[in-house]
């Protein structure tokens, strides 16, 4: 029986919807499991796992792991079973999940906003070239993924990890996810408000807690207090958004019900305003809701998007109000929306004379050596260490002004950049199948290869779009927001031969004008053909665009043939 006891006594009765049959709400008495990972979940909390992995499988080997472990629990400590090679993206979908696993692992390190020094720095460097045969990437939720684990070494990450203040806890699973925060807090001189203080007491109540390790599905937060808008606010579980209340000064307005994936929907503003001080409590508020009322019969309804279309917010709030902060919102209107938001790369100066220096990997593709390589330059510089951004970036901080220069052209001997070309800059891409047992497309090394090309054939553009390429479905790299979006399926190519390619999304954006991308009817690309497809969109864009007119307000009005990358009619 789920254990209800975290759930607060109303202070009011709310009326709470009720859905035709049962969804699996436990706040609505339906607490028995309704599907495999909920009955996993009630036969054991996963953060248990720990101790099994520590006490016996790491000593026993891969053919030790129970299966529910394996396949399971295992999320909440990092963990996911890597694909095995040899199976193309026709088999994604054909074979069972236990028929793609390989005997090693991917591993998430979650960093919450934290600024890593030089000792972490160098710390994820050791734990890649030691552990993980040199693997390493930035992902768009502020991790390090590493690849290539094996059981029998992850106690001994651990162990690194957690002498520098890192961990793996939750950051896979039906939990808090990891947190996205300003990769400027605390320094930007146009900050509204740093909200560092918040999300680190989000982070102590909410990791490691029964209460909120047996969520419906994962939940992901944001926050930030930068104008910018710097953490993809639109499109998480909960944001709190920097706001200013004409008299009580500084605070957040909360914004939940965001996400991606097959059913995408942009977040509802609240339009409220929360102290700092009060935030930890709205969040443990929303997480409570999503525990409490959020759908657990099917799996793919079991997000808080989906309570969110069912409920609508005023009804949100209110059994926010009443049933979990026992308080009243103050209203405020929700902050104003940057044209763009930012991803801060370059050179900008810090509110305390020294500077931050924004930089590029290729995709989010690092390695430990650039790790530990990046580690040295910042005790090098004396710099105060690095955060990482929603797009696969990083932002080094605290460089002295004299250094600025001579750290950027460091920066480029470790294969790093703060002065990269617009496609290196606005480019992402997902893991893709090279590692995950998901994915149909290769979407890294084909992301890089487009990002090389574009360079060559657009080395001037005056103008930023953005790519982001994903292996499947599930926009982990966020495929209906970007100008371009690209869903990885198979294809066919002229010849009839089923071959990768991708299902394109056009005109998608956050910020001032938030919209999902554009589908085209049955209009798909093969990966062979990317690079001209996107040569003639871009050709196109730029022969047909209005003075000042972004990519995507040109996709909204352009014509199917232009988009579809057509030849001009004679």
């Amino acid at each position: 029986m789920p254990d209800l006891r975290f759930r607060p006594e109303p202070a009011q009765h709310t009326e709470i919807p009720r859905p035709k049959r049962s969804e699996g709400q436990w706040g609505l008495g339906y607490t028995e499991p309704l599907n495999k990972n909920e009955q996993s979940k009630k036969d054991d909390d996963p953060l248990n796992v720990r101790n099994r992995i520590l006490g016996i499988y790491s000593k026993r080997g891969f053919d030790s792991i129970d299966p529910a472990d394996l396949r399971g629990r295992f999320r909440w400590m990092g963990l996911y079973t890597q694909r095995a090679p040899g199976f193309d993206g026709g088999k994604t979908a054909m074979l069972e999940e236990e028929e793609l696993d390989d005997r090693f692992f991917m591993m998430r390190v979650r960093t919450d906003g934290q600024v890593l020094d030089a000792d972490a720095l160098r710390a994820l460097g050791e734990v890649s070239t030691t552990y993980a045969r040199n693997t390493a990437d930035i992902t768009d939720r502020n991790n390090i993924q590493y690849h290539w684990v094996a059981i029998e070494s992850v106690p001994a990450i651990w162990e690194r990890l957690e002498a520098v203040g890192l961990s793996t806890l939750e950051a896979c699973g039906d939990g808090p996810r990891p947190f996205l925060g300003s990769p400027v807090a605390g320094i930007a001189k146009d900050e509204i408000i740093d909200g560092s203080p918040a999300l680190a007491e989000i982070k102590r109540r909410a990791l490691d807690n029964p209460a909120y390790s047996n969520l419906p599905r994962k939940f992901k937060t944001a926050l930030t207090g930068h104008p910018s808008h710097d953490v993809a606010p639109e499109i998480n579980d909960v944001s709190f958004v920097g706001t200013v209340h004409p008299e009580h000064g500084p605070g957040f307005d909360l914004w939940v019900g965001g996400g991606l994936s097959t059913n995408p929907m942009l977040a509802h503003q609240l339009g409220v305003w929360i102290p700092l001080d009060e935030v930890a409590d709205a969040w443990e508020g929303v997480a409570g809701i999503f525990r409490d009322y959020g759908y657990r019969r099917l799996r793919s309804k079991a997000r808080l998007k989906f309570l969110l279309a069912d409920w609508g917010k005023e009804k949100f709030r209110e059994v926010l109000e009443n049933e979990y902060l026992h308080r009243t919102l103050v209203d405020n209107p929700s902050p104003a929306a940057p044209a763009v938001q930012g991803d801060h790369i370059g050179i900008h100066e810090q509110k305390d004379g020294r500077f931050y220096v924004g930089a590029a990997p290729v995709v989010g593709r690092v390695d430990g050596t650039t790790l530990a390589a990046l580690g040295d330059l910042v005790e090098r510089y004396d710099a105060t260490g690095v955060r990482l951004t929603a797009y696969q970036k990083l932002v080094v901080i605290g460089v002295a002004a004299d250094d600025t220069e001579a750290f950027a052209d460091d920066l480029e001997k470790i294969g790093l950049t703060a002065r990269p070309s617009g496609w290196r800059r606005a480019t992402m891409a997902c893991t893709g199948i090279e590692f995950c047992k998901l994915a149909i497309v290769d979407t890294k090394e084909r992301a890089r290869n487009l990002v090389t090309e574009l360079e060559k054939r657009f080395p001037d553009l005056d103008t930023t779009i953005s790519i982001n390429v994903n292996g499947c479905p599930n926009a982990c790299a966020r495929t209906q927001v970007a100008d371009i979006g690209l869903k990885g399926q198979l294809v066919l190519d002229d010849e009839g031969n089923q071959v990768e390619g991708f299902q394109v999304h056009l005109g998608g954006a956050l910020g001032m004008t938030p919209a999902l991308g554009r589908k085209l009817r049955a209009h798909k690309v093969t990966s062979a053909g990317l690079d001209d497809y996107v040569t003639r969109v871009v050709e196109a864009y730029l022969a047909d665009r209005a003075h000042g007119e972004s990519f995507a307000a040109w996709v909204a009005r352009a014509d199917d043939r232009l988009l579809r990358g057509e030849p001009e009619v004679a």
